[in-house]
C-alpha cells in the first residue's frame, strides 16, 4: 500500500530502535516523501510460469536442482556446486554427474547456524555465518574435512546479518553490512569490507560507508574490485538507487550521511564530535560508478570468464536482484548484466533474466513473484546458476543448448510419471500409524519429533530384484516436495519399523537426499495456513538393483528407475499444521 511518510520523524523512530539518540543533534529537515510498502505476493513456480521467463536470443533457463532455502553459491575446480542454506543452517554439495544440466547428487556437507557466505579457493572452502568465518579442506569426493574457526567476533548482525566473503591475494575479504537502515554505528567495522590474512588475523577495514555490499568481485582484465551496494530504504520510491562502486582501499562510500551521487541525507547528520557536516562527508566519499533501479536489492555477483556465452558477454558481470518490498512499481526479481569495456570499466547495467515478477499475478490481483533471487555463480561449462531461496529452486541458464526439461516436467508424484506409468499398481501399502487418507500424528511431523511411521507392503512380484520407497508431497507450492527416498531395498523386505535411522546406509538399502539435502526421512512441515497436505508413501518393485551414488536425489533415482519398474503401490497420510506452545510464546 502506498503512503506518505514524514521521514524526519519516521527515521528518528527507526534510529531509536537501533539504540541511537537522534535528538542530540541539530534539528533535522522534515520532508513529506512518497514512499511505498508494497511487498509482492508469492506464487508457485509452475512449468507454465517458468516458460514465460525472458532472456536474450539463444539463451534458455531450466531447473538445476530443488533444495531448501538456497542462498549463496560457489563452484569448485571439478564443477562441484556448493550452496549455503541460511534457514536450516547448512551447506550442501550438488553434482551433475552425467552432464545433463540437472543435479543428481545433493548432500549436506557442513552445518552451522545461519550459514551464508561461501567461497572456494583451490582445495579449500571458506564459510561465513553472522559472526564467524570457517575454513575446511575439500576432499576428493566433494565432502569437507573438519571445519576450523578462523574468526568468531565479526560485528553484531542487526538489520543486515548476511556476510559474504572471498579469498584473493593471500587475504580473506569479508563484507559486513550495517546494523540499521541509516544510523550512527557503534562499531567502525559495520558497513564495511574487511580483510584478514588467511589465518583470520591482522584484520583491517579495507573500505567503509558501504551499507550492505553482498555481491562483489574483481574484474578479470583490470583486476579492479567492484561491489553492488544496497541503497537506503524509506527515501521514497525513486531513492535510493542501487550502487555499483569501484571499491578502493581506504575510501569511504557515503553511508549513512550521503547517498547516490553526493546527495545529502537530511535525516541522518554526521555526529557533532567529528566536526563535519554532511557536505564535508560527501567531499570525502567516493561516488558510485553506475546506478540501478531503487530497492531492487542486489545480491551475489559473478564475472563471466567462461566460453559458453557469446563473446560479447566475456568478462561482463551478472548480479542477482532479489526484489523490492517497498516500491511502486516493484523492482528487481531479475538477473542483471553489467557491461564492461575492454579496459574493464563498467558502462551500463541492464536486465538479463526477467519475468519472475508477475503484474497482477496474485489471486487477489496484487503483483506477485515466483522467485526471490539470491545466489549467482558461473559453472565450469560456462553456464550460470541462480538461486531462488523462497521457492527452493536453483535455475541454470545456458546458451545455444537444448533446454533440459526433465526436472521441470516432474511436478507430480512419482507414481504418475512416465518412468513408472506403465507398471501395474498391484502392491498393497499400509501403515499401523495411519489409515489411507487418514491423519498422521504430530510426532511424525518435522515440527515435532520428526520420526518416520511404520510402513509395510505386500504383493511384490516374484521376479523383483529390488524395491524403492518414495515419500512425496504434491500439495506444496513446489511440487512435489521430496520427504524420503530409499533405494535397493531387498525384495524380501516387507516393511520398515517406526523411526528409521537417518543414515545413507540402512542395512543393504541406500537412503537418498530429501528436500533438505539430508539422507533419510523428513517429516511433514506444511505452512500453518495451508489445508491438509497429502503425503504419498510409494513402493516400486524393480527388475534390477540400482547403481546410485551416495547423496543421490529424486532426479537421479527417477533416471535410474526408468524402464525397470514392474509394479507399484501407495498409501497416503494427511497432515495439517496446528498451533503449538512455541507459537504462543
Amino acid at each position: 500500500m502506498k503512503k506518505k511518510i514524514i521521514y524526519g520523524i519516521a527515521v528518528s523512530a527507526l534510529l531509536s530502535i537501533c539504540g541511537q539518540n537522534v535528538f542530540n543533534q541539530k534539528t533535522r529537515e522534515l520532508r513529506t516523501i512518497e514512499g511505498s510498502y508494497n511487498d509482492t505476493a508469492t506464487i508457485a513456480p509452475t512449468n507454465q510460469r517458468i516458460k514465460t521467463l525472458k532472456l536474450p536470443a539463444g539463451f534458455s533457463v531450466a531447473k538445476f536442482a530443488e533444495i531448501a532455502n538456497p542462498r549463496m553459491l560457489a563452484v569448485s575446480n571439478d564443477g562441484t556446486v556448493y550452496v549455503s542454506q541460511r534457514t536450516p543452517g547448512t551447506l550442501s554439495m550438488l553434482k551433475d554427474t552425467n552432464g545433463d544440466g540437472v543435479a543428481d547428487i545433493t548432500k549436506v556437507v557442513a552445518e552451522k547456524k545461519q550459514m551464508h557466505g561461501v567461497y572456494v579457493d583451490g582445495n579449500r572452502i571458506y564459510l561465513a555465518t553472522v559472526k564467524e568465518v570457517y575454513v575446511a579442506d575439500i576432499k576428493s569426493d566433494g565432502s569437507l574435512g573438519e571445519l576450523k574457526m578462523l574468526i568468531n567476533d565479526l560485528p553484531d548482525a542487526g538489520q543486515h546479518p548476511n556476510r559474504t566473503l572471498a579469498v584473493k591475494n593471500g587475504k580473506i575479504w569479508i563484507t559486513v553490512g550495517s546494523t540499521c537502515n541509516a544510523c550512527d554505528e557503534s562499531t567502525p567495522e559495520a558497513a564495511t569490507i574487511l580483510t584478514t590474512d588467511l589465518k583470520g588475523k591482522n584484520r583491517q577495514i579495507y573500505a567503509s560507508g558501504l551499507r550492505n555490499t553482498i555481491g562483489f568481485g574483481w574484474h578479470p582484465v583490470s583486476n579492479k574490485l567492484f561491489g553492488m551496494d544496497h541503497g537506503i530504504d524509506m527515501l521514497g520510491d525513486n531513492d535510493q538507487e542501487e550502487e555499483l562502486n569501484e571499491i578502493i582501499e581506504g575510501k569511504k562510500y557515503g553511508w549513512a550521511y550521503v547517498y547516490s551521487t553526493a546527495k545529502l541525507n537530511p535525516h541522518n547528520l554526521v555526529p557533532k564530535d567529528l566536526g563535519l557536516t554532511n557536505a564535508d562527508w560527501a567531499k570525502q566519499s567516493e561516488n558510485p560508478v553506475l546506478l540501478y533501479t531503487p530497492h531492487a536489492a542486489p545480491m551475489q555477483m559473478a564475472f563471466n570468464t567462461g566460453n559458453m556465452f557469446p563473446s560479447e558477454y566475456k568478462n561482463d558481470a551478472f548480479v542477482a536482484m532479489r526484489g523490492s518490498w517497498n516500491r511502486v512499481p516493484p523492482s528487481g526479481y531479475e538477473v542483471v548484466r553489467i557491461r564492461f569495456d575492454q579496459s574493464g570499466n563498467p558502462t551500463k547495467i541492464e536486465p538479463f533474466l526477467t519475468g519472475f515478477l508477475v503484474k497482477g499475478g496474485a489471486p487477489d490481483g496484487k503483483d506477485a513473484h515466483f522467485a526471490r533471487i539470491s545466489g549467482l555463480a558461473m559453472m565450469k561449462d560456462g553456464s550460470m546458476l541462480v538461486t531462488d531461496d523462497t521457492n527452493n529452486i536453483i535455475y541454470r541458464v545456458s546458451y545455444n543448448q537444448n533446454q533440459m526439461p526433465a526436472i521441470m516436467s516432474r511436478d507430480d508424484i512419482s507414481m504418475k510419471l512416465s518412468e513408472t506409468a506403465n507398471a501395474p499398481a498391484t502392491i498393497q501399502v499400509k501403515s499401523t500409524a495411519f489409515a489411507n487418507m487418514g491423519m498422521l500424528a504430530d510426532k511424525y511431523s518435522a515440527y515435532f519429533q520428526d520420526v518416520s511411521p511404520e510402513i509395510s507392503w505386500t504383493g511384490v512380484p516374484a521376479n523383483a530384484k529390488s524395491l524403492v520407497l518414495m515419500m512425496e508431497d504434491p500439495d506444496a507450492s513446489l511440487k512435489p516436495v521430496t520427504h524420503w527416498l530409499v533405494a535397493n531395498i531387498s525384495p524380501n523386505v516387507t516393511g520398515f519399523p517406526e523411526n528409521v535411522m537417518k543414515t545413507e546406509k540402512y542395512g543393504d538399502a541406500m537412503q537418498g537426499a530429501n528436500q533438505n539435502g539430508k539422507p533419510g526421512y523428513y517429516g511433514p512441515m506444511p505452512p500453518p495456513a495451508d489445508k491438509p497436505h497429502g503425503y504419498h508413501f510409494q513402493i516400486f518393485a524393480l527388475d534390477t538393483k540400482l547403481n546410485l551414488p551416495g547423496g543421490f536425489n529424486r532426479q537421479a533415482l527417477l533416471d535410474a528407475m526408468k524402464g525397470h519398474v514392474i509394479a507399484k503401490g501407495e498409501t497416503i497420510g494427511m497432515y495439517q499444521r496446528k498451533p503449538d506452545l512455541r507459537e504462543k510464546k
